[in-house]
């Protein structure tokens, strides 16, 4: 039997009749709570699971979608922020404390892809996404090092806040500079348009990608795609429509492509983060300060070129 969890009503704010289309349960259900600071959604068909992490506490837990129960996964994982699935299913995950980006292999075992850049460690990774072609991208800002919160004091050895990418031959690459708190990031459907949000401007950026092109330089800046009206930005993902839904302080933002927004799926915490998943893709979850919420949608997330760890299993 899957344990009863607390709801309340959907709250919409449609400021465009394009967020009309978008249907699903009229109540939002709160999955968990009793966390100090969510984040790092990432759904695992395999577990029927919502996998998270509580940084302050320091510790990974896993909501299991067939009893409704949570549970400790693991603990002192290093202050574990964002993570993704990648093409074979394994768990790609931001340990901003450790100030690396690891990968949990099928048994169970870490793998370390990043530390350091040109001899340096990052500040404390946040983010992260793989494109199709094996490439790991992710965000480098310095909240882990900031304070004793989130991580723990230090001076950085990196001359400020960037964006970097791992190729398949596990060389790590500076892609972007200009940033002051790069923080979510996603691709498009199609990987031909990278979106980043720059928490500190309160934005999200847009750049072309060219996947062909020499590794430190597969990126052409398009400029602000929107800023960001109640606090700043945090986590973003894209539904099969090439929508943004973008965490804010006041819930998601729900954006088109061409920058107009659509309206806000509006949640009484301060929103970190969010995933898709469920059997169809279809089951939005989101971080949410001390609560996990999950709605129920007529929308799917994105599907990119290769990804199929997702679909395989349904």
């Amino acid at each position: 039997m899957r344990a009863p969890a607390d709801t309340l009503p959907v709250s919409w704010e449609v400021r465009d009749d394009r967020l009309r289309t978008v249907e699903g349960d009229t109540r939002v259900e709160r999955v968990f709570t009793g966390g100090r600071w969510l984040e790092g959604p990432v759904y695992t068909p395999v577990w029927r699971s919502l996998v998270f992490s509580d940084i302050p506490e320091d510790r990974i837990l896993r909501w299991d979608e067939l009893t409704g129960t949570t549970a400790v996964h693991r603990d002192i994982v290093g202050h574990a922020n964002g993570r993704t699935m990648d093409r074979q299913g394994r768990i790609v995950t931001c340990e901003q404390g450790r100030r690396r980006v690891v990968r949990t292999e099928h048994d169970g075992s870490t793998t370390v892809l990043a530390s350091e850049w040109q001899g340096r460690r990052l500040n404390s990774p946040n983010d992260v996404v793989e494109s199709s072609d094996g490439s790991i991208w992710f965000t480098d800002p310095s909240y882990g090092i900031d304070s004793d919160y989130e991580g723990q004091v230090t001076a950085p050895e990196i001359d400020g806040c960037h964006v970097y990418r791992i190729t398949p031959d596990g060389a790590v690459h500076r892609v972007l500079d200009d940033f002051e708190r790069p923080n979510g990031l996603a691709f498009s459907a199609d990987e031909r348009r990278l979106y980043v949000v720059d928490t500190r401007r309160r934005h999200v950026r847009q750049l072309d990608v060219d996947l062909g092109a020499p590794v430190e330089r597969p990126l052409v800046d398009r400029g602000v795609l929107v800023e960001c009206d109640a606090g700043s930005f945090d986590g973003l993902r894209l539904d099969a429509h090439g929508h943004l839904w973008i965490a804010a302080h006041d819930g998601l933002h729900v954006v088109d492509p061409d920058g107009g927004v659509l309206g806000k799926l509006l949640l009484p915490e301060v929103c970190s983060n969010l995933t898709f998943g469920g059997l169809r893709g279809n089951l939005l979850f989101v971080t949410a300060t001390t609560s996990v919420y999950a709605l129920m949608l007529n929308v799917t997330g994105v599907r990119r070129p290769g990804d199929r760890a997702l679909q395989r299993h349904h």
